[in-house]
């Protein structure tokens, strides 16, 4: 047997990481600015997560969700209070896709409603509504049985308008979209999203699978606006690289006995590890260290004549490129020895760690400045 060969890979592989590093099998050192798509938030390796997690083995990894566990609850305590939602509820699962589709089920739940609205070029995950395929009514939710999904562009409150009735049973949206090429809501169009759905009892679902967690400077991205949405939903960096996700529930949704459900969600392992992960971004000032960092390096890449355009917030950046660097991420990677990510068609994207140091940043730069200067001096 053979893996199955969806992914276009390139011909490198880790064998050994720590903080921003990465060592290859011939033991070629990269530095890593993305993250594995936003999902190492606290660094590589870091030693208080390797601990713990090597502690937590010796003691229990896996039971069903039929028992009690206390980390559950610790976890919820502490992501309560970072995130500053310590009313919220939250449902623990094992991806962002699974979060997000857990969330559509829930409005569909609490409104009996088919119909949602997303975003032109927005991403929520690779599911397809697989619980359709159950026949039990009191697990399929109305949405999944038969759902309309009305897609409208970014901060347009026309079309929001036009799209949104009493009909509709949520509004999802990203924080900050990533394979959208980092494109942000604008903070009053997401208050305008909020005040519609109020206006039509429709729930607001912000999805911080990959914006959230302290990336771009504030503990989710959606707060650097007024709004309090009724779902959230996180993943990515939320375990440093172990597979959690979550939905965090406003206080007025009651759960009710098999509402939702999961196998492996919630596990001690994940547990400990997300606990870890909101251990170190508080003891450490990492959100603090994203706006810094994220601050500095937009206004260091203003300096390149080359770039087209440039967005985002803290660390989860984006920068467009005229077609003739299209070539850049693959340069910067076999050249430099830098990863960075890359949204169609020519945005180059950063995501790194939250624990970057100024001096990894400034080598970044050095590079991208070597590589503009020799595209102009072709001949």
């Amino acid at each position: 047997m053979k893996p199955f060969d969806v992914y276009p890979l390139f011909p490198i592989e880790p064998v050994k990481a720590n903080g921003s590093w990465l060592w290859d099998k011939t033991g070629q050192k990269y530095l890593d600015l993305y993250g594995g798509h936003a999902v190492i938030s606290i660094g590589h390796s870091h030693p208080h997560y390797v601990e713990s997690l090597k502690a937590q083995l010796d003691k229990i990894s896996f039971y069903s969700n039929s028992i009690q566990n206390s980390l559950q609850e610790q976890l919820a305590e502490k992501l309560g209070k970072l995130s500053r939602y310590p009313e919220h509820q939250l449902f623990l699962c094992n991806s962002g896709a699974e979060a997000n589709e857990n969330a559509l089920k829930l409005a569909s739940f609490v409104t009996g409603r088919k119909k949602v609205i997303a975003f032109q070029k927005s991403f929520h995950g690779r599911t397809s509504g697989a619980v359709a395929a159950t026949d039990n009514p009191k697990i399929v939710a109305p949405f999944n049985a038969n759902h309309e999904i009305i897609f409208v562009p970014l901060n347009d409150e026309a079309a929001l308008s036009n799209a949104i009735s009493d009909q509709v049973a949520a509004v999802i949206i990203e924080g900050i979209q990533g394979v959208g090429g980092i494109q942000l809501p604008h903070d009053s169009f997401l208050e305008f999203i909020a005040k519609k759905c109020k206006e039509n009892n429709a729930l607001l679902i912000l999805d911080e699978v990959q914006s959230g967690y302290g990336r771009t400077g504030k503990f989710f991205a959606h707060q650097y606006s007024p709004i309090v949405p009724d779902i959230i939903t996180i993943a990515k960096g939320m375990a440093n690289g172990f597979p959690v996700g979550g939905v965090m529930i406003h206080k007025d949704i009651k759960p009710w006995s098999g509402m939702l459900g999961t196998t492996f969600g919630g596990n001690y392992l994940a547990c400990v590890a997300s606990l870890v992960v909101l251990e170190v971004i508080e003891k450490e000032n990492l959100i603090e260290n994203a706006s810094a960092l994220g601050t500095y390096w937009m206004e260091k890449l203003k300096e390149f004549s080359s770039i087209l355009e440039i967005r985002g917030r803290g660390l989860m950046i984006g920068f467009d490129l005229p077609e003739q660097l299209s070539g850049l991420r693959k340069d910067l990677l076999f050249k430099h020895h830098i990863f960075t990510g890359e949204a169609k068609p020519n945005t180059i994207r950063l995501l790194p760690s939250l624990a970057l140091k100024k001096e990894e940043a400034d080598l970044f730069l050095e590079s991208l400045s070597h590589e503009f200067f020799k595209s102009q001096h072709l001949v």
